[in-house]
């Protein structure tokens, strides 16, 4: 694979693990009972963007090394080839 397809392939996959982890272990203004004037009730009261930022770089960095594994791994060639 040439690094452009690598970089692409590796920024869908970060795309995926954000989405897949920003919801995990959010808790809504309502639920912390301090809802701030003009936001959602419902919006989270501490998204923690950054740690979940890096949770999803460390997912798709293992993600990424998985699939390029997979596409260049003999054994499964064979084995996808039959």
């Amino acid at each position: 694979m040439q690094i452009g397809s690598i970089i692409a392939v590796f920024f869908v996959m970060w795309w995926i693990s954000f989405v897949a982890v920003a919801p995990i272990g959010n808790r809504s203004q309502i639920e912390v009972g301090k809802v701030t004037a003009g936001t959602e009730p419902a919006a989270p009261a501490t998204p923690h963007l950054l740690r979940r930022a890096l949770i999803a770089t460390g997912l798709a960095i293992v993600l990424t090394a998985l699939l390029l594994w997979g596409l260049t791994n003999e054994t499964l060639h064979h084995y996808w080839n039959r």
